[in-house]
């Protein structure tokens, strides 16, 4: 079941992060947000200038707003619909990066790498605290972004 983030303009130029709340908290609440077929989407309206060549990544007043998301909910890329793109988007919005038309994003490699790692660090122990979930879905993610990491850096976080 996808879930889909509405963000205007408004929301982003004032950080308001009630549009995201509005959705996850019942998710969380009802203990369904690592339900696997719950997959969250945005659908962000941010009126541009016709020649204006950004994507929306580039645009200052909508990273902040997800720099500020990430930060209140950093496990959120574990529930994204990935195979909508909405991964990539999100890394784009935090990680150093340049878009081209023909090869589309590409992220700063250590810019990357330090998200990754950050993100393993983070959604583990938040797995662990909702009941020792297991790091399967995790270790897909960080795939997804070009990272096979090695079960045993899992099974040394588990044991800290």
């Amino acid at each position: 079941m996808a879930h889909t983030i509405i963000l205007t303009a408004a929301a982003l130029a004032q950080l308001d992060l009630a549009p995201a709340i509005a959705v996850l908290e019942p998710l969380l609440t009802q203990g369904q947000i690592l339900d696997p077929e719950v997959k969250l989407r945005f659908e962000i309206d941010f009126p541009r200038d016709p020649t204006d060549p950004r994507e929306l990544s580039e645009i200052p007043e909508v990273r902040l707003w997800f720099i500020r998301l990430d930060s209140v909910y950093p496990w959120l890329p574990l529930v994204l619909d990935w195979e909508a793109g909405e991964l990539a988007r999100y890394a784009a919005m935090l990680v150093p990066h340049q878009f081209s038309p023909a090869d589309g994003i590409r992220y700063n490699p250590e810019g990357l790498e330090i998200f990754v790692m950050s993100k393993i660090f983070v959604i583990s122990q938040w797995l662990r605290e909702q009941g020792d979930q297991p790091v399967t879905r995790l270790k897909f993610m960080t795939q997804m972004l070009g990272y096979d990491i090695d079960d045993g850096l899992f099974e040394l976080l588990g044991r800290s």
